[in-house]
């Protein structure tokens, strides 16, 4: 590809150099990763600056840089220009070929529940004969084939080299989740929405967005660019998120009036059973957020052309999402779930569910994430011992953090409560202390990892996939 035709609609300042008839070979902004004949995107990150790895991109085989601040003599030419960021997901739909215009594009955006959401919404599309692509916290996939996962919404570059394989395997339609942080940086920017939708919006990534308006208008930005909305009347910022929206919204929910709204709702261990529009709808997942869940995807299919009494009749056999209110499948007289609550909300969300079927005490064993947002953790150290029968407080993804700090951190909201608690530091002691006093119709309930199998300690990743720890320890107890 010309360079010419690459840099076409990126917002340029100056170009410095000749650029006549240079061809490029591929666009990328790690320099490490850089091969000959590429341009090489200098983005400022919030630890390092791309800028400075001008030089090495060039050693690598950078045949031109995109920059917003010009270097002196270098050998290739400069393309300047305000926002690299921007600039790079120009440059990424360019390459290759604008590909979200090839499929159907539904994004679900907001602090909990994007995940089931996207889940649920495959599902459905798949139980009609249409191969659908799906982007997430979970797993990256294409069809049947699971493609691994770093982060909610991957960087432009990878996202539109995703959409690029999706389109090349005959994907029609593609279900994604939105960050927040996708929608300030510029991810999905040159993405074309057929259906946006909004979960809710609790506390979460404030280390990010500083205050809860900010992270709000974050979440709204995803209503401009689409072309129907399905979003919850019931949440609190669901007002301020729409009020600049270029799309047709429509509203679902429990509590307000709408056009999809859930009435005659029952809740049991077995899932949940509610009425919308004249159709039943069973999901077999527990709680009132598997109500909302299962509301946004009927109304996310009927943007799509699909009727709610035919969602009803898919969602009734869907098992669930890995992470998400998952029961352990081992043969003890308690019951092991698994959850990524990891936000006050989430926190609430799920162990209020479990009140409303668990017949004995509740055992809750969380921590908080390092490096991210500190001021939820006494906020959930309270949730946790308000609603808890038991709390055993220990390490999440501590990262560069101290582990013992971010607990005593938890601890200031415990200590508020009249919980019984315990604070163990090692995760895969304190799972194997919840099980230990764990009683006939008990529920451990681990939160925090859900789907990810693995623990993030300092710089290192090591693996710690709770399903096959739990089974170790039963096995280990059962001898």
């Amino acid at each position: 590809m010309l360079l010419k035709e690459l840099i076409e609609g990126v917002q340029v300042r100056e170009i410095i150099g000749n650029i006549d008839g240079l061809q490029v070979g591929g666009v990328c902004y790690n320099s490490l990763k850089i091969k000959k004949g590429d341009v090489f995107v200098a983005v400022k990150g919030f630890n390092v600056d791309g800028h400075k790895y001008i030089s090495n991109a060039i050693e690598n085989g950078a045949v031109a840089v995109v920059v917003e601040d010009c270097a002196a003599d270098l050998a290739v030419p400069q393309i300047v220009t305000a926002d690299t960021r921007a600039a790079l997901a120009d440059l990424a739909a360019n390459f290759y070929g604008h590909p979200s215009k090839n499929f159907k594009l539904i994004g679900v955006t907001g602090t909990n529940g994007k995940t089931t959401v996207t889940y649920l919404v495959k599902a459905i599309l798949e139980s009609l004969g249409h191969k659908v692509g799906l982007i997430g916290t979970n797993q990256n996939m294409v069809g049947n084939l699971v493609l691994k996962s770093e982060r909610t919404t991957p960087e432009s570059l990878e996202l539109q080299e995703l959409f690029s394989i999706m389109t090349r395997e005959g994907v029609d339609y593609v279900v994604m989740e939105i960050s927040s942080h996708s929608l300030c940086l510029n991810r999905v920017r040159n993405c074309e929405f057929e259906v946006g939708a909004f979960t809710n919006l609790t506390q979460d990534h404030l280390d990010f967005h500083i205050t809860m308006d900010n992270y709000a208008e974050a979440k709204s930005r995803l209503f401009s660019v689409c072309k129907y909305g399905v979003v919850n009347i019931d949440d609190a910022y669901t007002e301020s998120l729409v009020k600049n929206a270029t799309c047709d919204v429509k509203y679902y929910g429990v509590k307000n009036d709408c056009d999809y709204k859930a009435t005659d709702i029952s809740y049991s261990g077995k899932g949940v059973d509610f009425c919308v529009n004249g159709s039943r709808i069973h999901l077999p997942v527990p709680g009132e957020f598997s109500v909302y869940n299962a509301l946004c995807a009927t109304g996310i299919s009927n943007m799509l052309g699909i009727d709610t009494a035919y969602c009803g009749s898919v969602l009734k056999d869907i098992a669930g999402v890995k992470g998400r209110a998952e029961i352990v499948r081992i043969d003890a007289p308690y019951t092991v779930m698994i959850d990524y609550a990891h936000t006050p909300d989430g926190v609430e969300n799920i162990i209020s569910t479990v009140k409303g079927f668990c017949k004995g005490r509740i055992i809750t064993v969380f921590g908080c994430g390092g490096d991210r947002d500190r001021t939820k953790r006494p906020i959930m150290g309270s949730i946790a011992g308000k609603l808890s029968d038991i709390c055993v407080v220990t390490s999440d993804n501590p990262r560069t953090e101290e582990p013992m700090s971010i607990i005593e951190e938890i601890l200031t909201g415990i200590k508020n409560t009249d919980a019984v608690y315990e604070v163990i530091e090692n995760r895969r002691d304190a799972i194997e202390y919840a099980m230990g006093i764990a009683r006939e119709d008990d529920v451990v309930l681990l939160l925090g990892k859900g789907h990810e199998t693995y623990q993030i300690l300092g710089n290192d990743i090591i693996e710690f996939d709770e399903r096959k720890i739990v089974a170790e320890i039963f096995e280990k107890m059962s001898k």
